[in-house]
């Protein structure tokens, strides 16, 4: 399929599990109303982001992946004919938790999950402390309607995964994403973020000729310390944006894109041609001394 209706969901979240499943459900099916046949939810869309403090009941929200949620998903995805990316709080066995998105195709068959890859560690993002790192390697799954890639939110700041993820076959790049603000920041620094985020992702867009995907959450979160800053977007093969959501609205967007794009830009804008892969050695060392 050369064209493929893309939905993105942004939305708030509370403390109750399972009132948050029921409206990212409600929301997937107003995305399929409106045409949409891959639909993409936020990171860890059935909780509030838990990972601002490190606390051992947090590791109760966890589940199994295919589980409850990913059953209770995957009768929606067959009824309605449309793919989900639904990313998840994985709990692999006793003491072993990974932060999971999972893909259902549009006949309700689970196709797999891929494992987030870069785990953060910093002020109100203790992420370390719950979530093992990805070993399952960086994925693509071939869905009815498109072979995705899926990385989830830290793993946006990283050129080499979404690089790798291309090299693999994706044809369209999705990131589910928490970030926010702290409601103690001056607007300029809010700027200055929110700007890096979304350049860093229009540039793995550009550098690898495919559109990409970013679904964040939206709403004030950790008693109001928090405010999660939305901005979802899509950016077509050559960076540019053809959807931006606003940052502090819950929405629900269709957007058709032209998968046929990709070769075009790739054609034009060689960046794969003219890649001198027997030069890229030293990327696999954590830092380059200079003796």
């Amino acid at each position: 399929m050369a064209k493929v209706k893309i939905g993105t969901v942004q939305m708030s979240c509370t403390a109750d599990k399972q009132d948050n499943l029921d409206k990212a459900i409600v929301k997937v099916r107003e995305a399929a109303a409106g045409g949409a046949q891959i639909i993409c939810l936020q990171e860890l869309f059935t909780s509030l982001y838990f990972c601002d403090t490190e606390d051992y009941e947090h590791f109760k929200l966890a589940e199994a992946i295919p589980g409850a949620s990913t059953d209770a998903l995957s009768d929606v995805a067959k009824e309605l004919g449309v793919v989900i990316i639904a990313s998840l709080f994985e709990k692999r066995t006793e003491g072993l938790y990974h932060n999971t998105t999972a893909v259902l195709d549009a006949d309700g068959r689970y196709l797999g999950k891929y494992r987030k890859m870069h785990i953060p560690d910093d002020p109100a993002y203790y992420e370390k402390f719950y979530f093992t790192p990805g070993d399952l390697g960086y994925k693509v799954f071939k869905t009815k309607f498109a072979t995705i890639g899926i990385l989830i939110c830290w793993d946006q700041w990283y050129p080499e995964a979404s690089r790798i993820t291309a090299l693999m076959g994706a044809q369209v790049l999705f990131y589910p994403t928490a970030i926010g603000w702290s409601t103690e920041q001056d607007l300029p620094t809010n700027e200055e973020q929110y700007n890096a985020w979304q350049t860093i992702q229009r540039s793995h867009a550009v550098a690898n000729g495919l559109h990409v995907v970013s679904v964040n959450r939206v709403g004030f979160e950790q008693d109001g310390r928090m405010k999660f800053w939305g901005g979802s977007f899509i950016a077509n093969p050559f960076g540019k944006l053809i959807y931006l959501a606003s940052h502090d609205q819950e929405e629900v967007h269709v957007e058709e894109i032209d998968l046929a794009a990709t070769d075009r830009y790739r054609t034009h804008w060689p960046f794969l041609r003219d890649r001198r892969i027997d030069s890229y050695q030293p990327i696999t060392k954590r830092f380059i001394d200079e003796d």
